[in-house]
């Protein structure tokens, strides 16, 4: 910026009465100039230059100010947002000369958790600046923080909560959500809990606190924002346009986690389903390539008729796997028909997502079920046999572990697969109890088995987890008080009174025309 130019920008400004301001890039060309009015300025669409979260625009913002102020808010959220290299306001005397310069950039993530540098202000004379020595400087520093965290992962969110009821454990949801994220293979950098009196209607959280959100989702080098919420396809669309970052919601996690775990053939269609009916009404977004074009009043142009041979196709695809879905069902009818015959009673292993209900399967049946340590890692009904002492046996079958909140979708989709609760003699439910939330995950059961009309089945409760009790001496009374069994999946010897238990249940349900 040299004084000539900066005494022409001021001398224009002054005259009429508005910034002005201009774009430079790296090689000092100036891309832009943007007439404001007397308080502001607005930076047009920038979408043709680069736009990474490791690197900046590449371009600098230099403008005028007429009231003699410094950068203002709006100017530093500007520079946050779309990462420019630098931005500058320069004092626009009432001589039209130009007096000192305001200058701020962008920092590293940093302890105090600032987001911006303001250097003092100085008349342009004075200031002495290689300026692609600093930028190139500036972005390598930027780099090398980013890589400290050494994340693999190609998806890196901020978790978003806002809440209005304070009675509500947001820290307890979040811890949720981020082991969502984990099982999902997003790796979580920051969560932003946010407590409000009412919910802002297009961004859940308010626009102020959004806009930090973001600027340091930048900084970190997040790429995603997750919302322990489910967002209207409205909210999606005002979300991702104020961002220009990719915005998913609690129920996007969850089928995407679904979709990477099922794979049998009946798990794909019900998965596959679920995220149909979820996409099809926020299938309203135009891609910027399509015409916008109307043809008369009541008409639409070719960008409306795509979006409408996309819905038609969804729907169609939807009616097709409802169809397949409706004939795997016949199948299992008959599967369950023929338990029934044999006169075996039939146990059903409920409970919240990983509570352990795989791991307990495989230690009682001596399966080998797929069990890990994340949330729904298994979602396809396994079955085994279970052998009691006196030659009598049962068969044990283990369901989609539970949720709270369970997204309708998945619960439409999972419908036929959790009738199947209905043939249980007994169902099992297995809980965690050294997870803090065991009593709100016990209500989140229960809830479910009282929309599936199973609350008048009878029930065993399972404390699974109980080496991982903190103070085991609570255990006792934790039992009598849930009338609960208590177990340690990896310990068989704790298995003993479990299977005396679940027998003499079975003994009591069982017709008497039933073998055992």
């Amino acid at each position: 910026m040299t004084n000539e130019l900066a005494r022409q920008l001021c001398e224009l400004s002054g005259k009429i009465n508005r910034q002005i301001g201009v774009l430079l890039s790296r090689r000092g060309e100036v891309n832009y100039v943007i007439i404001g009015s007397h308080h502001n300025l607005v930076i047009p669409a920038l979408d043709s230059f680069r736009s990474s979260s490791r690197r900046f625009k590449g371009l600098r913002l230099i403008h005028t100010h007429l009231n003699s102020e410094g950068l203002s808010t709006e100017d530093l959220v500007d520079l946050a947002m779309l990462r420019l290299d630098l931005i500058c306001a320069i004092e626009a005397g009432e001589d039209g000369l130009p007096g000192r310069a305001h200058i701020a950039h962008l920092i590293p993530e940093n302890p105090e958790g600032r987001y911006w540098e303001l250097l003092p202000p100085a008349h342009l004379s004075g200031i002495d600046m290689d300026f692609r020595s600093f930028i190139t400087a500036l972005e390598a520093e930027f780099a090398k923080k980013q890589r400290t965290r050494k994340i693999e992962a190609a998806e890196r969110a901020i978790i978003i909560r806002a809440e209005t009821d304070p009675r509500f454990d947001t820290e307890a949801s979040v811890a949720e959500l981020r082991e969502l994220c984990r099982t999902a293979g997003v790796e979580v950098f920051d969560a932003v809990i946010q407590h409000r009196a009412e919910m802002d209607p297009r961004f859940l959280i308010g626009r102020g606190k959004l806009a930090d959100t973001v600027i340091r989702a930048r900084q970190m080098d997040a790429n995603i924002l997750v919302f322990d919420h489910e967002l209207g396809p409205s909210q999606m669309r005002s979300l991702a346009d104020f961002t220009e970052m990719k915005v998913v919601d609690r129920t996007q996690v969850i089928l995407d986690i679904f979709a990477k775990n099922a794979h049998s053939r009946e798990g794909k269609i019900q998965v596959e389903l679920a995220q149909l009916k979820y996409r099809l009404p926020r299938l309203t977004r135009q891609d910027s390539g399509l015409s916008r074009l109307v043809g008369g009043i009541g008409g639409t142009g070719p960008g409306e008729t795509k979006l409408e041979i996309d819905r038609r196709r969804i729907r169609e695809r939807i009616g097709r796997l409802e169809k397949e879905l409706r004939q795997t069902e016949k199948s299992r009818v008959q599967r369950r028909a023929f338990r029934n015959k044999t006169g075996i009673p039939i146990i059903s292993i409920v409970g919240y997502t990983n509570a352990g209900k795989s791991t307990l399967l495989n230690a009682l049946t001596k399966s080998s079920v797929a069990a890990e340590n994340k949330l729904f890692a298994t979602l396809d009904p396994k079955s085994a046999r279970l052998r009691f002492p006196k030659d009598t046996e049962a068969i044990i079958t283990d369901t989609v572990g539970f949720i709270r909140n369970l997204p309708k979708e998945l619960f439409a989709a999972f419908r036929a697969t959790l009738d199947e609760l209905d043939d249980a003699d007994l169902l099992l439910h297995v809980i965690d109890c050294a997870n803090p939330a065991f009593e709100e995950q016990i209500a989140s059961v229960e809830h479910i088995l009282a929309e599936l009309d199973l609350t008048s089945k009878k029930t065993l409760r399972v404390f699974n987890k109980t080496d991982l009790l903190a103070d085991k001496s609570v255990l006792p009374a934790l039992c009598r008080r849930f009338d609960a069994v208590p177990v340690c999946a990896l310990e068989p010897a704790t298995f003993p009174f479990l299977i005396e238990r679940i027998a003499g249940l079975l003994r009591w349900s069982r017709d008497p025309g039933r073998p055992g």
